[in-house]
């Protein structure tokens, strides 16, 4: 499989179902006009998922070849929570992604990208020692080809990773060749008070989920919208894609089906 740091990059998809197979994503992401695409590789809500057997991922890598797909990306389950209180969470949480990595690899996906999960009644200084230790049990022995991402949240809550330099300075303090970077979630740093009308400043984003926001700018709140119809607006999407460009970093949109087709268009044109 092509690798997106081969290809002039970015790229735009979007996030396909898995319904029937992950054999079947590759063409419903062709039919949206992704160049490149992201899944789940099984229930965000839990369960083991489908077993990724050598035919499935033989058909799998053939669809993706046949569809004309540039890179695979996987989003880990929305359960994660390094930070938990409770070793049920906490372990499930580490487990997960490390299963999640290793099934990308399988597949041959470039990146896995999770959430880091909340404080709740934690100090926020605890619960990214945690959260710390937890990506280090994650990695621990880990070999895969696929590597992991952070995405950037919201900020509802306690939630860690709303701040974008709370997630640089967690990574700096990994020294794992498998952590790769941040996943950027434009609604999500948008909710959090990033306003990229000014411009993207970070530094390791090597993804963008690139997301509209239906929220005012600092809102907290995670509701995605599309592209060009929400408070981020074509001005901002004209600074993301330029960043995008500049860095040559693919974009996923998260947006809702069938209008996601319009989305990645709009995307196209503006990274041309």
């Amino acid at each position: 499989m092509p690798k997106a740091d081969s290809i002039n990059s970015p790229q735009v998809g979007a996030h396909v179902s898995i319904q029937g197979g992950v054999e079947n994503a590759p063409e419903m992401a062709r039919e949206l006009g992704c160049e490149v695409m992201q899944i789940f590789s099984r229930p965000p809500q839990g369960g083991t998922g489908q077993e990724l057997t050598p035919e499935v991922i033989k058909n799998f890598k053939l669809k993706i070849e046949s569809c004309g797909l540039k890179a695979v990306y996987i989003h880990a389950p929305y359960y994660i929570n390094l930070a938990s209180t409770e070793n049920r969470i906490r372990y499930g949480s580490i487990g997960a992604i490390r299963t999640e990595l290793e099934r990308a690899s399988l597949l041959g996906a470039k990146y896995v990208m999770t959430h880091l999960g909340s404080a709740k009644e934690m100090e926020n200084s605890e619960a990214i020692k945690k959260v710390i230790e937890g990506l280090e049990k994650v990695l621990d022995g880990y070999n895969g080809s696929a590597k992991l991402l952070i995405e950037n949240s919201a900020g509802a809550g306690k939630i860690i990773g709303a701040d974008i330099k709370e997630i640089e300075d967690i990574l700096s303090k990994i020294k794992h060749p498998a952590l790769a970077g941040i996943c950027l979630d434009t609604q999500h740093g948008f909710a959090s008070g990033y306003d990229w009308k000014s411009g993207i400043n970070f530094e390791n984003i090597k993804l963008i989920h690139a997301n509209d926001s239906a929220t005012d700018l600092g809102s907290r709140k995670d509701r995605h919208e599309h592209i060009g119809k929400g408070k981020i607006g074509m001005d901002g999407f004209a600074q993301i894609a330029a960043f995008a460009k500049k860095q040559k970093i693919d974009l996923i949109c998260e947006t809702d089906y069938p209008e996601v087709t319009e989305d990645i268009k709009v995307l196209k044109k503006l990274i041309k």
